[in-house]
């Protein structure tokens, strides 16, 4: 996953991402095959984050029943069902606080199962060391029976879970990660299955749980505590690793709107969807009650990590050739090696579909219909909305009352497009034949920051000549910003218009046109300053007879007095007020994607069923800006696809 991430990424690179573009544009196959094939890892990884947690946890409470052999299954499947509820359940509290415990419980836990392996290698059978001869591997594999070739679905299960070193690879760095699995994680993994190895060969009757019972006496529970945190710890990894993978299909328009949850100050990546956790959970459980066993969970494991290894192989072709610009001799000696090693592993845990091997499968293909019919249509929706998009030079040719009756109140229409004048508007003020005497174009973005300072979050601009009361909105909000409730959003909104007003009449060279924006220094000190006065007690008044603004004088300061002849200007802002206190109404615009009446069958049960529920179950817009329902206002229009 981690080198699938990488590529998730490489767009954003400056030095290749002409090239790239060039490259994916030439042929619309391309990107559609690099977009199957990364959903198909990207499912895939999801469901590795379903299967850890719950073969790490039930593996580690198998100890007890070691110790207790009359203990029945269903106590190890109840205790691994409460640990599994009660690490889903502490999600929301996030990992800020807790996460430096787990570096040392992984290390603990590496130093305890290589050491335990270099005992039994010691105790048992040190010839055991001679596996590691490549000889052997191909004495074994030449015997070319059926049941050779399926233990390599087992032998997969060696490797597994050490992918999850790699689901924090945005907070470390690479070096870190690979001087930890050189000198750490891969010789003590050495030495934990030999000594294993070593112990079954004395005592072949304990191959399922040789791990518990290969431990010393003495150290048994203290090694059992561990092993159980050690499962929590790499359950938390493939889970934030899954939160993470959402995430950005999400900000690709590959995954319906859910609510993220950021719950780190300091760390952007730290984050918890509640929606996907309690999804998770509930699938854990249901693995983890229903197989009972860790042999079928663990041909189901297989089966999702070997899957995401092929899919990152063949994705590190495009990167190497178009990032790294490597040679395609290079090139190739990688995808030969890699697919030398990965394939023999797909066709030996593919044997196991029917033994568990279906579980990843089965969620791999739910979640990639749900992905690709998501981008497929919202992608559809979106290029119509771009297409569609009125001219400057048609809302001017209306005339300052465009063609309708100008009634008194604020409308904001929100949408999602920065500039232009969305199609929704042309379409509402078609169909009705009255709008609101003034319009606010609303934008609502999200920014890669913690915060955004309530006095630099709305950036106002005008949209045509003044006498067309027309302006823009674009609000920015950080990633741990949340909306307030709709009064106060609404007044800031109203708030931002009005100072906005002002602070156009205070400056000089200011235009009518589209591409009209107010120096953002300028703005910043102009408001700042306007909210320092008004936190000082300052009162800005306006009278009309003397057409002049007067700052009036603070109580705690000097007499301070400014005059602007702006008779134009008091008369918009009594204008604005009257408009205000007339009502203020929120347009949402809601395009609908329907199927042309000549597709197919498949084709209208996905645009016009599937598609449509996804829309009616994700957050809407009125949710996610928090639209009084008594002020809202949707407005509807059908695309045909």
């Amino acid at each position: 996953w981690s080198r699938w991430h990488v590529c998730s990424l490489f767009s954003t690179l400056p030095a290749c991402k002409a090239k790239v573009k060039r490259w994916l544009e030439g042929h619309g196959y391309k990107k559609n095959c690099l977009l199957i094939l990364v959903l198909i890892g990207t499912c895939t990884a999801i469901g590795d984050g379903i299967l850890t947690p719950a073969i790490s946890v039930l593996s580690a409470t198998g100890g007890i029943r070691v110790q207790n052999p009359k203990m029945s299954t269903d106590v190890v499947v109840i205790v691994a069902v409460a640990i599994l509820i009660g690490l889903f359940s502490m999600q929301h509290y996030g990992t800020d606080k807790v996460g430096w415990l787990f570096a040392p419980l992984v290390f603990l836990w590496f130093i305890l199962i290589g050491s335990l392996g270099a005992f039994n290698i010691h105790k048992y059978n040190s010839s055991v060391l001679k596996a590691y001869n490549p000889v052997y591997i191909y004495r074994f594999l030449r015997r070319g029976k059926s049941e050779i070739w399926t233990s390599l679905g087992g032998v997969m299960l060696s490797i597994t879970g050490t992918e999850a070193l790699f689901a924090d690879l945005c907070h470390f760095p690479v070096l870190a990660i690979q001087i930890a699995f050189t000198l750490v994680v891969f010789p003590c993994l050495l030495l934990a299955y030999t000594g294993q190895a070593a112990y079954i060969i004395v005592h072949k009757d304990h191959v399922v749980d040789a791990f518990y019972r290969s431990i010393p006496d003495a150290i048994y529970w203290p090694a059992f505590i561990i092993a159980t945190l050690a499962a929590i710890v790499a359950s938390q990894a493939t889970i934030s690793a899954t939160f993470s993978i959402i995430k950005q299909a999400l900000a690709l328009g590959c995954f319906p709107r859910v609510s993220v949850v950021h719950t780190s100050k300091k760390f952007l990546g730290q984050i918890y969807i509640p929606d996907i956790n309690w999804v998770l959970m509930i699938l854990c459980i249901a693995v983890t009650a229903g197989f009972k066993n860790q042999i079928q969970i663990g041909n189901a494991y297989g089966t999702a990590v070997v899957i995401v290894m092929l899919v990152t192989t063949f994705l590190m072709v495009p990167i190497m050739l178009l990032v790294w610009k490597s040679h395609w001799i290079l090139v190739v000696t990688f995808l030969v090696l890699s697919l030398m090693v990965e394939f023999p592993y797909f066709i030996a845990c593919i044997n196991k579909v029917d033994e568990g091997g279906w579980v990843p499968l089965a969620v791999a293909i739910t979640f990639f219909i749900i992905m690709y019919v998501w981008h497929f249509c919202t992608v559809k929706r979106y290029e119509f909305e771009m297409h569609s998009k009125v001219s400057m030079a048609w809302i001017l040719g209306l005339g300052p009352s465009l063609g309708l009756v100008r009634v008194p109140g604020i409308g904001f229409v929100y949408t999602e497009l920065a500039s232009g004048v969305p199609h929704i508007f042309s379409h509402f003020i078609t169909n009705l034949p009255a709008i609101h005497s003034v319009v606010v174009f609303v934008c609502v973005k999200y920014l890669p920051v913690y915060t955004v300072p309530v006095e630099e979050r709305f950036i106002m601009k005008r949209i045509g000549p003044k006498n067309f009361h027309m302006f823009r909105c674009v609000t920015r909000y950080g990633y741990k910003d949340i909306h307030k409730k709709h009064d106060d959003f609404e007044k800031m909104l109203l708030d931002r218009l009005l100072i906005f007003v002002r602070l156009e009449s205070m400056m000089d060279g200011y235009s009518d046109s589209e591409d009209f924006t107010m120096s953002e220094q300028k703005v910043q000190r102009s408001t700042n300053a306007l909210l320092m006065s008004e936190k000082a007690g300052s009162d800005l008044s306006y009278s009309s007879h003397d057409s002049s603004i007067v700052l009036a004088k603070s109580p705690t300061g000097n007499n301070s007095l400014t005059r602007y002849s702006s008779q134009t200007f008091g008369d918009e802002l009594e204008f604005l007020n009257s408009c205000k206190d007339a009502g203020v109404v929120h347009i949402l615009g809601n395009t609908i994607v329907r199927a042309r009446r000549d597709s197919g069958i498949i084709k209208r049960i996905v645009v016009d069923h599937l598609y449509a529920f996804l829309r009616k179950v994700c957050r809407e817009h009125s949710v996610i800006f928090n639209v009084p329902h008594e002020s809202l206002l949707n407005v509807g229009q059908i695309y045909y696809i």
